[in-house]
Parts: C-alpha cells; structure tokens; sequence
C-alpha cells in the first residue's frame, strides 16, 4: 500500500519521522532523502511531503507531487485552533468536511460564499473511511488564510459557519486529492483554543506528541 503523509512544517511530524525512518520530501528544497524503515512497516511504502504553511503552497506542492506520483490512500497530519471549548487541547480528531471560509465576496455587512456566487465550491470532504476499530472523535474545520485572534472576528465567524476547529491547509489538502482522485483523511491534534492570541497558554508540545503517537498506531493498522 502506498502511503503519502503530508503536512505543513517538519516539527509536526518530527517524532513520526524519526522513529519510522521513510523517505521524505522538502517542497522547499525539491528533493528527498531515503530512510530504512522499520520491519513492521515493510508491507507499506510510505513517503512524506512538507508543503510549506497555508493553502496555497499546501495546493500546489500536493498539485505538483500527485501530478508525478501515485498513492492509495494521502493523510494530512498538522496541530490546529478549536473553537469548541468542548474539544481538550491535545485532543486529536479526524477531521471530516473543511471549509474555505474566506472564498466569496463581502455585501455590506454579509458574506456570499464562492458556491452562492457560482463561481466554485468551498466546502470538501474527507474521501476515506477509518475502520470502525479506529477510536477518534469527528470534526468539522475551516480553512483560513489569517488564524483569527480578535473576538468580533471570531464571533462572526462562528455565527457564519459553525465549525469546530480552524487551520490553514485542510481544506486545500482535500481539494487537491480530489482533483487527483487520491482516497485522502484529514488528522489534527488542537494546540490552541481560537481566541486573541495568548501564546502562554498554547499546548503545542502535547499536540504534536498525540498527533504522532496516533499516526503511528493507525499506521500498523494498515
């Protein structure tokens, strides 16, 4: 089976990469290194790609990277901001359907989606269904290119559309499967709450540590 595991910076997937040692690609530095794996992961042949941050480098690094290579099944790995007070932070969820939620035209004091205007989608999902043994909670995202830290923002977004977490890749990560017909998921551990920006309180440490503990074990499941 080939895995494509895809994610914004190195450090969010660091420990999944250190300890499983497979070939990896730098969308900066358009090359890769190979690595031994490890036994239990013979049967798989897993690569990873490191797109940048935002979805714009997410879209085209994926665009060019699919255009040139094949996989079974593509996994987006990153942390996120929750806007649900419900979600623990380290908390890690699969992540479902994802919104562009900045792709429209403002009316005043209303917002017309892409959709609504006829000139696009800006909703997507994810294309792969984990196992039912697989025990992860669902989620719905946004895709944003400002993370948001300013409490009128905040509320009207949330009056708009009622997702429960934020990032600034998923939704383009979906796109780009789709448009490359790749079975894709979507996998984020929350580092923060989505607030005005309190870095004091940022659990980035424990997001990244669960995000790669459970890339590990779906893995073997695979």
């Amino acid at each position: 089976m080939r895995v494509l595991i895809v994610a914004a910076t190195a450090p969010e997937i660091e420990p999944l990469t250190a300890d499983m040692r497979f070939a990896m690609y730098d969308c900066d530095q358009c090359s890769h290194t190979t690595r031994d794996k490890k036994e239990v992961f013979e049967k798989l042949d897993i690569k990873t790609l490191i797109t940048g941050a935002g979805m714009v480098a997410t879209a085209f690094a994926l665009g060019r990277h699919l255009a040139a290579n094949q996989y079974d099944l593509a996994i987006n790995l990153g942390i996120c901001g929750s806007f649900d007070r419900h979600i623990e932070l380290g908390e890690v969820l699969e992540i479902t359907q994802d919104t562009l939620s900045e792709l429209g035209a403002e009316d005043h004091e209303d917002f017309i989606t892409i959709d609504k205007l006829g000139f696009g989608e800006s909703v997507f999902q994810s294309s792969y269904k984990l196992p039912d043994t697989i025990d992860i909670k669902k989620a719905t995202a946004i895709t944003v290119n400002t993370v948001h830290g300013n409490d009128a923002s905040i509320q009207k977004t949330a009056k708009r559309i009622s997702a429960q977490l934020e990032s600034m890749e998923g939704a383009a990560f979906f796109y780009a499967c789709r448009q490359m017909n790749v079975p894709c998921m979507q996998i984020r551990a929350v580092s923060n709450y989505v607030e005005k920006r309190n870095r004091d309180a940022w659990k980035i440490g424990l997001a990244v540590k669960n995000l790669n503990t459970f890339a590990v074990e779906f893995l073997k499941t695979l």
